[in-house]
Order: C-alpha cells, then sequence, then structure tokens
C-alpha cells in the first residue's frame, strides 16, 4: 500500500480523498493555487505546494507542476479527482514515465473513453445500445446542418471531448445549428482543447441514468446500481439520487452487463461510470442508450457510497496498489435510498446567473466530512470552502454536495428539506431554495423525472417554492413573536421595563400581498382568530429558528410540521426564509398600518431599453453595432462566465443607439453593455 499520495486536485474532491486517505493510514500531499491558499482542503492535507496563480491553465492543468511536487514531497502515486487532469492520458504517461502511480483507469481506456466519437465506435463493437447519429468529424457549419436535417430534430451538438454540461447545444431546428454550432466549439476549445463537434438524435421524455463500474487490474469488474441525474439545468446535473424510481431489476441488471462488457472492452480498472440516456416514453425500460463513459470518479459518487457501504475512493487507492476487489458482483445490495444536491454559486431567482464573492455566513446542519459514508444521522455535507473564503470567476461555483439518506426515498427527500432549511449562507447568491422546491415539488415526489424537468416545471424562471396557506399562517405566527419580543428589547434598551405600557401583542402581518391580524395573549397566538400552536426559541438578534408547529396548544398535540426559518431584519419587518421561499413580511402595530396605507411607493427606474450584464463575466462578442434595428429575441451579445457561453438577446424591438462595452472588456453584474431607443 502507498505511503504518501497527491491529490491532482483542489475543492470539495481534494478534502474527500484526504478524509479517507487518512482513514486508511496514508499521507496527503495537496497542490493548491495562489486563490487557494487558505482553502479548507490545504489545512487538511498532511502537506501543501503552491503550484501557481490562480488560473487553472496556469496551475492546476500544468502536469509538469504535478509531477515536480510529486517529487518534492515523495509521493508515490496521484489521484486526479475530477476535472482538471483526471481524463487527460498524456498526463497518466507522464506519470508513468517518473515512476508514479496514476489512481484511475489505464491510459488505453482514458483515450478510448475520452473521446466521444471513438467510445460510441468502442460501444457498439461491444454490444452497447448506441444512441442514433453522426460519429465522423464535421467540417462546417453546412455540414453541420445537413447531417442535422439527416437524423431528424431535435438534435443534440456535443464537443467530442466535452464534459460537466459544457460544449452542449440542443437545436430543435436549421437555426438553432446555425447560431450554436460555432459556440459549441469554441467551448469545446476553451475548456478542453478541442473542438471537435457530433450530433446525435435527441431522445424524447429522456431520464439520464448511469451506472457505476468498479473494477481491479486482475479482470474483474462489477457494476454497484445505478444513479439517477435527470435533473439537469443547461445539462449539468443538478439532483442525483440512488436507486432510480424508474429502473427495474431487471433494467439494473441489463444496464450493469451491459456497462461492464464496455469496460472489460477497454481493460479498464478503477471506479468508472457510464451514462446512459433512457427513453422515459417507453414503459417497458428497454429503450436505453449509451452517451458516454467517464473515467474517474464521478460527482455524484456519495449516493452509490451511501447505498452500497463501499467507499468508492478507498476502492481507488487499493486497485491502484495492485489489490483485487474483494467483493463479488452477488455482494453488491441496495439498503435504502440516498439523495445529492449540488450547492452552487449561482441566483436562481435571477435565471441561475452565476454569483462570485466571499460567503460572509456559512453554516451546514453537520459539519463537512463528519461521520461515516452517511454522514450524521443520515445528513452527509461535502464542502470544499469555509466561512469567509471566497468563490472565484477561476473555478467551478460548486459551494458544497448536500447527501441524504433514508429507509425511502420520501425519507431521503423530507431529510433534504429539513437539511436545506439549517443552511445558512450569506454573501453572494446560491441555489437553496430551489433545491428545497425541487425536494418538495409533487412530480419530482412521484419520481415522473425527466432531462427536461426544470425547464418544463419553471418555464418563467423561479420565484420560490409553492407555499401553503398553513405555511403562510405559520410566518404570520412567527412575525408577530419574533416583533413582540424586539418590541420588549427594545424597552429594555429605552429604559421602559417598569413602565405602564407592556410590548404590544397585536399586529397587522402583510405577507404575500395581504395582510392578516395577530395577537399574542395569555390563550397563545392566535392569526385571524385561529390559534395557531408554535414551539419556538427566539432571541433578538438571532439569524436562524426552529419551529414545531401542532395540531392544537397542548402537551399530547400531533406535530403537524417542522420549519428551519432564516431570519433577516427589514426597516418595517422581517426577510423570512424556509422550504424554499422568501417572504418579506411587514409586522405593524394596527394605527401604524391604518396609516401606512396612505404612503406613496417609489416606482424603481425603468431598464427596459437597456441591455444589461446579468452577471460578472467576459464580453466575448457584440452582435450588432449603433445604428442596427433589432427584434425581439434577436442575440445582441455574448458574455462568457464559468467557462459557458451566455447569449443575450432583445427583449423588445428597438434601434441600438449607443453601446457602452467593448468586446474583450470585463463586466460587473448590471454592468449596461448598450441602450436601446
Amino acid at each position: 500500500m502507498f505511503k504518501k499520495i497527491l491529490i491532482a486536485n483542489r475543492g470539495e474532491i481534494a478534502c474527500r480523498v484526504i478524509k479517507t486517505a487518512r482513514r486508511m493510514g496514508i499521507a496527503t500531499v495537496a497542490v493548491y493555487s495562489d486563490a487557494d491558499a487558505r482553502a479548507p482542503f490545504v489545512q487538511m492535507a498532511d502537506e501543501a505546494v503552491h503550484i501557481g496563480p490562480a488560473p487553472a491553465s496556469e496551475s492546476y492543468l500544468l502536469p509538469e507542476k504535478i509531477i515536480a511536487a510529486c517529487k518534492q514531497t515523495g509521493a508515490e502515486a496521484v489521484h486526479p479527482g475530477y476535472g482538471f487532469l483526471s481524463e487527460r492520458a498524456s498526463f497518466v504517461e507522464a506519470l508513468a514515465a517518473e515512476g508514479i502511480e496514476f489512481i484511475g483507469p489505464p491510459v488505453n481506456a482514458i483515450a478510448a473513453m475520452g473521446d466521444k466519437i471513438e467510445s460510441k465506435k468502442l460501444a457498439l463493437e461491444a454490444g452497447v445500445n448506441v444512441v442514433p447519429g453522426f460519429v465522423g468529424e464535421i467540417d462546417s457549419t453546412d455540414h453541420a446542418v445537413e447531417i442535422s436535417n439527416d437524423i431528424g430534430y431535435p438534435v443534440m451538438m456535443k464537443a467530442s471531448a466535452g464534459g460537466g454540461g459544457k460544449g452542449m447545444r440542443l437545436a430543435y431546428n436549421e437555426k438553432d445549428v446555425r447560431e450554436g454550432f460555432e459556440a459549441t466549439k469554441r467551448e469545446g476549445l476553451n475548456s478542453f482543447g478541442d473542438d471537435r463537434v457530433f450530433i446525435e438524435k435527441f431522445i424524447l421524455n429522456p431520464r439520464h441514468i448511469e451506472i457505476q463500474v468498479l473494477g481491479d487490474k486482475h479482470g474483474n469488474v462489477l457494476y454497484l446500481n445505478e444513479r439517477e441525474c435527470s435533473i439537469q439545468r443547461r445539462h449539468q446535473k443538478v439532483v442525483e439520487e440512488a436507486p432510480s424510481p424508474f429502473v427495474t431489476p431487471k433494467m439494473r441488471k441489463a444496464m450493469g452487463e451491459q456497462c461492464v462488457a464496455l469496460a472489460k472492452a477497454v481493460d479498464y480498472h478503477s471506479a468508472g461510470t457510464v451514462e446512459l440516456i433512457v427513453s422515459g416514453a417507453d414503459p417497458t425500460g428497454e429503450s436505453f442508450y449509451f452517451l458516454e463513459m467517464n473515467t474517474r470518479l464521478q460527482v455524484e459518487h456519495p449516493v452509490t457510497e451511501a447505498i452500497t457501504g463501499i467507499d468508492l475512493v478507498e476502492q481507488m487507492i487499493r486497485v491502484a496498489a495492485g489489490e483485487k476487489l474483494d467483493m463479488t458482483q452477488d455482494d453488491i445490495g441496495i439498503d435504502g435510498w440516498a439523495i445529492e444536491n449540488r450547492i452552487y454559486a449561482e441566483d436562481p431567482y435571477r435565471g441561475f446567473l452565476p454569483s462570485t464573492g466571499r460567503l460572509v455566513r456559512y453554516s451546514t446542519p453537520v459539519p463537512a466530512w463528519a461521520g461515516d459514508l452517511r454522514g450524521v444521522d443520515g445528513v452527509r455535507v461535502d464542502s470544499g470552502v469555509q466561512e469567509g473564503g471566497e468563490v472565484s470567476i477561476f473555478y467551478d461555483p460548486m459551494i458544497a454536495k448536500l447527501v441524504t439518506w433514508g429507509e425511502t426515498r420520501d425519507e431521503a427527500a423530507d431529510l433534504q428539506v429539513e437539511a436545506l432549511d439549517a443552511i445558512e449562507l450569506d454573501g453572494l447568491g446560491h441555489n437553496v431554495d430551489f433545491l428545497s422546491a425541487l425536494m418538495q415539488h409533487p412530480r419530482f415526489r412521484a419520481g415522473e423525472l425527466t432531462t427536461g424537468f426544470i425547464a418544463e416545471e419553471y418555464p418563467e424562471g423561479f420565484e420560490g417554492a409553492e407555499t401553503s396557506t398553513r405555511t403562510i399562517g405559520t410566518l404570520c405566527a412567527v412575525a408577530g413573536v419574533l416583533a413582540t419580543a424586539d418590541a420588549d428589547r427594545a424597552r429594555h434598551i429605552s429604559g421602559q421595563l417598569d413602565g405602564p405600557q407592556p410590548p404590544p401583542g397585536d399586529w397587522v402581518v402583510r405577507i404575500g400581498g395581504e395582510e392578516h391580524e395577530v395577537s399574542l395573549g395569555e390563550e397563545g397566538v392566535t392569526v385571524d382568530g385561529h390559534n395557531v400552536a408554535l414551539e419556538l426559541e427566539y432571541a433578538p438578534g438571532d439569524r436562524m429558528i426552529d419551529v414545531a408547529l401542532f395540531a392544537a396548544p397542548s402537551e399530547d398535540a400531533e406535530l403537524v410540521a417542522r420549519y428551519g426559518i432564516r431570519i433577516k431584519p427589514t426597516r418595517l419587518g422581517y426577510h423570512l426564509t424556509t422550504h424554499g421561499a422568501q417572504h418579506d413580511v411587514r409586522v405593524l402595530q394596527p394605527r401604524h398600518a391604518e396609516l401606512a396605507q396612505h404612503m406613496i411607493e417609489k416606482v424603481p427606474p425603468d431598464t427596459s431599453k437597456m441591455l444589461l450584464c446579468p452577471m460578472p463575466g467576459l464580453l466575448v462578442k457584440l452582435h450588432v453595432g449603433e445604428g442596427d434595428a433589432v427584434e425581439a429575441g434577436q442575440p445582441l451579445a455574448t458574455v462568457e462566465a464559468m467557462k459557458m457561453e451566455n447569449i443575450l438577446r432583445a427583449e423588445k424591438s428597438g434601434t441600438v443607439a449607443t453601446i457602452n462595452a467593448e468586446e474583450g472588456e470585463t463586466l460587473v453584474v448590471d454592468a449596461v453593455i448598450l441602450e436601446l431607443e
């Protein structure tokens, strides 16, 4: 067994590898860029080596710097994590030339599966179902249009070396192909150094199912069940779960055996994942097709670990050291259900735009990396950041992965809602509310998933989870309790504690455009004359509270619901967040509420004629010039953020009056790119 390994990665995956290595008694070496000097993974490792500036192209993506760090520290092997150099065959060859072991698959498997065009040819030869499409090289946009017309729309254009949702465009017609083909090529070149593109048929009502495989250097290959990864945004996974609510034992066996056959065809060892697209329109479940094989550990590996009890990082290390797998296919079972949500620095209330900045406050329901493969009481947090740290423009915007395990799917989903409520995250935009809304969505609970779930269920964007009447009543009662406690504190501060007037107990609470009468008295809290039985603890200044709602105000009353509520005081009340929705709650005494009706509301400025930059990013291209006439929906500018190109379109027809930015310029949020007249 190795005595010391180096992790050629950063963030939560570096922490993940370090945790298992530490348990195995293996010393670890971290490598870090300028941007990561104070990151948690650097602190967790036994040793750390600085390898360059913040841009990955000048640090994490340079094999020579990784090899130099190995020589400097005496590391015998390298775990690549995912992304960066994890699937670069030349990196594995360079390590081998220096006598350093790669904790991953053999170079021939990486090369074969890393090229999406060649991998499809190999899959066909191995007897694996493959999506209809064109697997040759495409010469030009016109050639792409010709191919797409032959296949039949819709089609998917993909960068041959792509992954992680980058370098992909869905085209419903010739216009989409002409508009997106060159952008797909550019994204492939910028992110992976390869601008080749292939085109395949887009499967209707598709479900994204992937099979986890694990092999050793002695010819043994197993499949560790499946993961459902259908809930995606811009082809990037948001929610993963294991097992899939769609896959039957018969499907699982058929999929698993095909994936094992593919792995054996390239002499695969280590952990890997075969991604499949399944037609949800086929009730038999037999219409599944090979998409690609990821020759590395997957971001979503924790859900497989939770239901199988197998530490995949440990197995990768043992396989790299030459050990045989100590299990057979018959040993692989399914225990319970696991769900993973990816917490990203992106703002769902602003079209999921990337968000960067400092984590002013950051706390999770259980400490990161606490507990075993299932975390603590079924809650696991894999995180690579800490309070006070910064999410920069240089790397993936992931903040953490929240994994929950339960005996049933509903238990795991309920635990997700509870755990998401307990997360405190201030300083930048994040998708916690959106994830909570997904976990509560009736269609998710029914298991009716496709890769179009988010687009279909939130066609106009996300404005918060649907809030029940019961929750509104609970929030009104909570607001009354908070306001009374804060008023009592104000009396303490002003010296009126012993005065003749007690703190007010009657309030008018405005939430969602409606007003409710809230009263606190000896018999408890009432909202519009109805008793609301609450149990909570609050001290003025608390940012989060736990609230229990009961059916009646008695000791043996049934518990109806629990809420974790984040609190931000406002000028006239509170900003309350719970169960995936944010609520601006105005709380006034009755006389003040009566007078407030006569106040004039401030009208926000009209920006409808301006094209504002919705995120920090690089202005890659201006599609129009001053004096040009534009139509609604026409592309005006392309902004690159987090290595993804975003096309900004005209919301209305008009003429370009002024252009305020230049191509190649780095823009801040709400920077005015151009104005229409």
